[in-house]
């Protein structure tokens, strides 16, 4: 379950009652969750604890997305795809897949995303693309002069904005998502002690140093 209450279809507020019957129907998506990407749609009804704040992530899909923008949809999708699995984020890394299918990202690039620095089926702009989303997710925006130029060789100053904008802005909704462990980030941290067995000491490292 998700770390915050959720809001039902009928206290929803306008916006994400209109949303939820998009994504929902008639159905109360507490009562009876789920979404037709089989996702439990719990982003949607946590996020509408704050109408405001659910607005603002609404349009901010919105603009993403708009026909107004001048990247290839399939670079922002590179990006958004590589974010999820960089910031080790389940749910923004399958949504992720799936649209990228939609706007023709080939399955050989979906399946090398994890790999991609071994991988020969992206081209000079998607590598740069790709090493500069490592530096946005894993580096916190440390960006060696050499990818940048690699960039600039293929892309607009608009088309690097949009892509910075949109990658980061995916970084950021997989750090959310796993915070209050949403859809399908509602998982136990992996991080956990391993028992020894029975009897062993309780000191492992004194076997060694000796």
């Amino acid at each position: 379950m998700p770390r915050l209450r959720q809001v039902g279809r009928d206290q929803a507020h306008p916006t994400a009652q209109t949303v939820y019957k998009m994504l929902f129907g008639e159905r109360d998506p507490i009562v009876e969750p789920g979404t037709q990407t089989g996702t439990p749609g719990n982003w949607w009804t946590v996020f509408a604890l704050v109408p405001d704040v659910f607005d603002h992530a609404v349009a901010g899909f919105q603009l993403y997305r708009s026909p107004n923008r001048k990247l290839d949809p399939k670079y922002r999708e590179l990006g958004q795809l590589r974010a999820g699995w960089a910031r080790g984020s389940k749910f923004v890394y399958s949504q992720h897949c799936k649209a990228a299918r939609s706007v023709g990202l080939g399955e050989d690039k979906i399946a090398g995303i994890a790999h991609w620095q071994a991988c020969s089926c992206y081209s000079d702009v998607e590598r740069a693309l790709l090493a500069y989303t490592d530096a946005l997710v894993l580096q916190g925006g440390r960006v060696a002069d050499g990818v940048f130029e690699a960039l600039k060789k293929h892309l607009s100053d608009e088309e690097i904005l949009e892509f910075t904008y949109v990658t980061a802005l995916y970084d950021f909704h997989a750090v959310i998502s796993k915070a209050l462990r949403l859809e399908y980030d509602d998982v136990p941290d992996p991080i956990v002690e391993v028992a020894a067995p029975t009897g062993a000491s309780a000191d492992v490292m004194r076997m060694v140093d000796r």
